[in-house]
């Protein structure tokens, strides 16, 4: 690479590390750093258009090594910019769904250019006369749209496809360090819900229907608020049972002719039982 175009690709990453330090909000880093890598861009194009004459292998070597690593970090945090900009407000499995969506976009364009991106990552060189120089331009090659807007004195056919590739690359380790941070989030969640040891209702389920009713008549969860569905998920997750059709049971349980509450009584006469024993251990 040439000496000043390296030192202009370390200056660009030492600013955008800079940037990432400095700005906590995702728009805000995005934004900012859209704006220097396409200053960026324009000094690197006004300094490669001062060479008046150059050989091919340097034209393919500019094209395929050096400008492609400017342009994919534009590529990079204009698509952050997008992803954060037109992320929906909402619970984090919607988050979830919205993330994966944009993982699935990426498969596309990777399966539209397979036979590029096997090229180029197997550092095949047969086509680079027609990829990497300007001008050479062929249909059948499958070209983006980019390429008939671009300025031909400063592109080729190819050089966009391989800065998209390096920045989706970049692009695919954000939005997955995205999902893990709210899977972890998830499990941790759900961990603190659960005890340490696995703790498993082994009474009939009629009994813990009961108790179910009780708790809830008696309105000890969120003030009163809690929803008698909203407790009876809660019990089965805590102690690994499926409580089926619990309001069917609580039917049956009315309808005793004596004793309705025969698990509720037994609690209360064990419990005394304890409380009278004096040599009790606690």
């Amino acid at each position: 690479m040439n000496t000043k175009f390296k030192q202009m690709l370390i200056d660009l990453t030492e600013q955008l590390n800079f940037i990432n330090l400095e700005i906590d909000e995702s728009i805000a880093k995005s934004q900012k750093s859209v704006e220097l890598t396409l200053i960026a861009i324009d000094k690197l194009k006004k300094q490669f258009l001062k060479n008046k004459t150059i050989s091919t292998d340097n034209e393919i070597d500019f094209f395929r090594n050096i400008k492609p690593k400017f342009t994919s970090l534009y590529i990079y945090h204009n698509a952050i910019f997008k992803i954060e900009t037109k992320m929906p407000h909402g619970g984090e499995r919607i988050t979830k769904k919205y993330l994966n969506k944009e993982l699935k976009k990426l498969k596309r364009y990777f399966d539209n250019n397979l036979d590029f991106y096997n090229y180029y990552r197997t550092g095949s060189s047969y086509l680079d006369y027609k990829y990497f120089v300007r001008g050479n331009h062929d249909v059948k090659l499958r070209l983006d749209s980019y390429y008939f807007e671009a300025d031909h004195t400063f592109s080729t056919t190819h050089d966009f496809k391989i800065a998209k590739i390096l920045a989706h690359d970049l692009v695919q380790v954000y939005i997955e360090t995205k999902i893990h941070k709210i899977s972890k989030k998830e499990y941790k969640e759900k961990s603190q819900l659960e005890p340490k040891g696995k703790i498993i209702w082994t009474s009939p389920k009629v009994a813990l229907t009961e108790i179910l009713y009780a708790l809830h008549t008696k309105g000890v969860f969120n003030n009163g608020a809690a929803e008698l569905k909203d407790i009876a998920s809660y019990f089965e997750e805590v102690f690994h049972i499926d409580l089926g059709q619990y309001r069917r049971t609580f039917l049956e349980i009315r309808e005793r002719k004596s004793d309705k509450t025969k698990f509720l009584n037994s609690l209360e006469d064990e419990l005394l039982k304890r409380m009278e024993e004096t040599d009790e251990s606690f």
